[in-house]
This record gives C-alpha cells, sequence and structure tokens, in this order.
C-alpha cells in the first residue's frame, strides 16, 4: 500500500453550485436560508464545562437546523453514504471514523492506536495548539472546501458558514472534528516526511502533537522549529505550558495517559489501581436498601463500566473480572422507569404519524426508550415486552 502524506480526496465528483449542494445533502433551498438567517445567538447555545485542573472550556450547542445541516455534511461529504471519501494519512487519529485499507486491515484511529505509534519510544516531545478550534477560522475551513474539495467559491462560502461560528470552529458543532482533522491538509504532510527522514514518529489526535525518538538524549530543536512554522503559517499558537520535552527514566513515557515503553500501549499502574477501586465503591453501593433502583446509582454505575472498559482498550487482564463483578450488581428498575417509560412510548407514538420520525430528536428519544426498556426487563420482564413491541411499530426512518 503506498503511504500518503497529505489526506486526499478520494472521489473525483465535485458540488458545482449551491442548489446542487442542497440535492447533495437533501436539504431544500429554503431550509438552507433559515439556517444561514439565523444570528449568532440562536445558531449555538454556549455551556461551560469544567476541566480536571478547575478551569473552565466551552461547548456549544447547536440549533436544530444547523445540527441538521451539519449531519448531512458529515454524513455526504466527509465520510460518503458507501465508504470514506476521505484517505487519511496514519499520522491523524482521534474523531476521524475507522476504515478498511488496501490490504482489507481495519485501520483503527482512536488514542489508544495513537500511543501505539510511539511504543518503544525512548524520548518524545507534545506540542498543543492552543485554543485550537477557536483559532481554526473561516479562512482555513473555506480552503478545506475549496482546495481540498475542489468545491466552487459560493459552495465553499455557504458551507463554511453552516459549518463555523463567529468566524471559527466550535466544540460541539458535529462537523467540527473532521475540519479540526483537515486545517493542515496542505502542509503537514511534508513536515512528517522531514521529521521521518530524521527516525522520528509524528502523530496528531486534534490539538495535541507528539514526536518520539528511539534516542534517549535526542534534541528536538528542528523537529520544534519546523512545526512551529507550520503551524504558524496557519496562524495558529502553540501552547507553551502544555509543550514539554520527556525523556525515559525511572517513570515511564505516556501518551494519551497511556504508558509507551512497551510492546503495546498499556494504563498507568496507578490507574488500574483506581479503577479497581471505583470498582468495589460501587459494589458498596449497591449493597445500601433500595440504592440500585436510584438515578444516582445508574449513573455512578455507568460512568465506572466505561472506567473498567478502558482496561479492554489496551488488553488488560483485569478487565473481564472487575467487568463480571459489575454485571452482578447492574441498576435495577423501580415503578417510576414504567412510569417514565409509558410516557415516553406515548409521545413518540403521536410524534411517529407526522413527519418527525426521520429527525435527530426522534432518534434520540427512541433509543433513550429502548435503554430504559433494557433496565426495566431484569424485573418487569412482561411490561418490558410490552413496550418493546410497541416501539417495534414506530421506529425511526434514517436520514
Amino acid at each position: 500500500m503506498t503511504k500518503i502524506y497529505n489526506p486526499e480526496k478520494l472521489s473525483s465528483e465535485s458540488i458545482s453550485s449551491v442548489k446542487n449542494l442542497c440535492n447533495a445533502l437533501d436539504l431544500s433551498v429554503l431550509e438552507l436560508q433559515e439556517a444561514l438567517a439565523l444570528t449568532p445567538p440562536q445558531r449555538y447555545v454556549r455551556k461551560p464545562v469544567e476541566k480536571n485542573d478547575g478551569s473552565f472550556r466551552y461547548v456549544y450547542k447547536p440549533h436544530f437546523l444547523i445540527r441538521r445541516f451539519q449531519r448531512r455534511i458529515n454524513k455526504r461529504i466527509f465520510k460518503g453514504d458507501f465508504g470514506s471519501l476521505i484517505g487519511w494519512p496514519d499520522y491523524l487519529f482521534g474523531s476521524i471514523p475507522n476504515f478498511i485499507n488496501d490490504d482489507g486491515e481495519v485501520v483503527v484511529k482512536d488514542y489508544v492506536h495513537c500511543a501505539g505509534r510511539h511504543c518503544g519510544a525512548k524520548s518524545l516531545i507534545k506540542i498543543d495548539i492552543q485554543n485550537f478550534f477557536d483559532n481554526v477560522h473561516s479562512e482555513i475551513v473555506k480552503d478545506i472546501f475549496g482546495q481540498f474539495f475542489h468545491f466552487p467559491d459560493d459552495v465553499s462560502v455557504v458551507l463554511t458558514d453552516l459549518c463555523t461560528h463567529e468566524g471559527h470552529l466550535v466544540q460541539g458543532g458535529l462537523s467540527s472534528s473532521y475540519l479540526a482533522s483537515l486545517a493542515l491538509f496542505d502542509v503537514e504532510g511534508e513536515v512528517v516526511r522531514r521529521l521521518e527522514q530524521k527516525g522520528l514518529t509524528y502523530t496528531r489526535m486534534v490539538d495535541d502533537i507528539t514526536v518520539s525518538s528511539k534516542v534517549h538524549n535526542y534534541s528536538y530543536d528542528f523537529a520544534y522549529k519546523i512545526i512551529e512554522d507550520m503551524l504558524l503559517g496557519k496562524n495558529l499558537p502553540i501552547n507553551l505550558n502544555k509543550t514539554t520535552v520527556q525523556r525515559m527514566s525511572s517513570s515511564s513515557l505516556e501518551v494519551h495517559g497511556l504508558r509507551i515503553t512497551f510492546d503495546q500501549p498499556r494504563l498507568p499502574a496507578k490507574e488500574v489501581g483506581r479503577i479497581r477501586a471505583a470498582v468495589k465503591r460501587v459494589e458498596l453501593l449497591a449493597q445500601e436498601p433500595n440504592y440500585r433502583t436510584s438515578h444516582a446509582y445508574r449513573k455512578d454505575y455507568n460512568r465506572c463500566m466505561g472506567r473498567a472498559n478502558k482496561l479492554l482498550r489496551v488488553k488488560h487482564p483485569q478487565h473481564e473480572k472487575l467487568v463480571i463483578r459489575l454485571l452482578r450488581i447492574r441498576p435495577l428498575p423501580s415503578r417510576k422507569d414504567l412510569e417514565r417509560a409509558e410516557v415516553m412510548i406515548s409521545r413518540l407514538e403521536k410524534d411517529s404519524v407526522t413527519n418527525k420520525r426521520s429527525t435527530y430528536w426522534y432518534w434520540k428519544r427512541f433509543y433513550r426508550a429502548q435503554e430504559r426498556i433494557n433496565i426495566i426487563k431484569r424485573t418487569f420482564y412482561h411490561q418490558a415486552k410490552d413496550f418493546r413491541e410497541r416501539l417495534r411499530d414506530i421506529r425511526p426512518f434514517y436520514e
């Protein structure tokens, strides 16, 4: 398989006009006009989310029309209905769909496989792009649609308008992750090629760049300089506070929270210990009278199961044992779950006779009802069976 250094558009087809864009997205010109007419406060609702260090980042909840267009853009332009429309180079990870390469192998693009690229390294440099989404400005996005996808100017302008907010990408936009991965589509490959000539390994997962070497005392001055030049050429500043050089010593090197001084990425021993402690805590909570039927227990349990499943991602031997312990104490339903399920399904039945069955929110409510029924059947089997039969007749229409 021929190695590619820059992302490649795999389809020779283009979108020649705004009208054809609407046809490609299977949305009307009127809907497009309504979406473009929304004011910035109408387009997104900003919500603060606290980070681990106590600071805050902001995510944006898009208006349903913006969400609809961005979902169609993802499906019809970035992903394609019958396979990826983009050939992704092997150094890009995060928010990129897995795909099957020419050799029939599944290429996984998650953080574990990103860290795996650096396994066996003896030193590395981590470079963080400061406020990445805020600094991916409309000009970069327009270049992606115009120069990478080869869409005409009027189509590129409309797509840029739909995918940005107040002149830049935002966290929460459905198309933001794809556009963030493509932000360096025309310059990153040459930097990677030059670094490979020096025996270095380069990866980028959204805004986190890692370069590693098999040499313990490697000097990263050259690597940092050409990466800095690349980023500044796109007006992307480096976060100096998060840019570090690490060398293997008494402690292991880590990439994306995983140890990489082995053949395969591993979780740090302290994190494995914290996961074991979390499972034990949930086991103790389960012993409290009636607590397994509470919403608080359900939330704690789901969070703990998610952490336990991190062990599976790195093939840790304790994964199966801890999951079995959790499965013994699964959340149980209450009478309130029966009442809530009845309300949820009745509303879906009412909306199913309208044109809402193809909407995102109908789809989301439908699967929330299914999730609740999965819990209900643990105690109320017959009621769950009746609910399931009612849902079978009102399945959503997929867009």
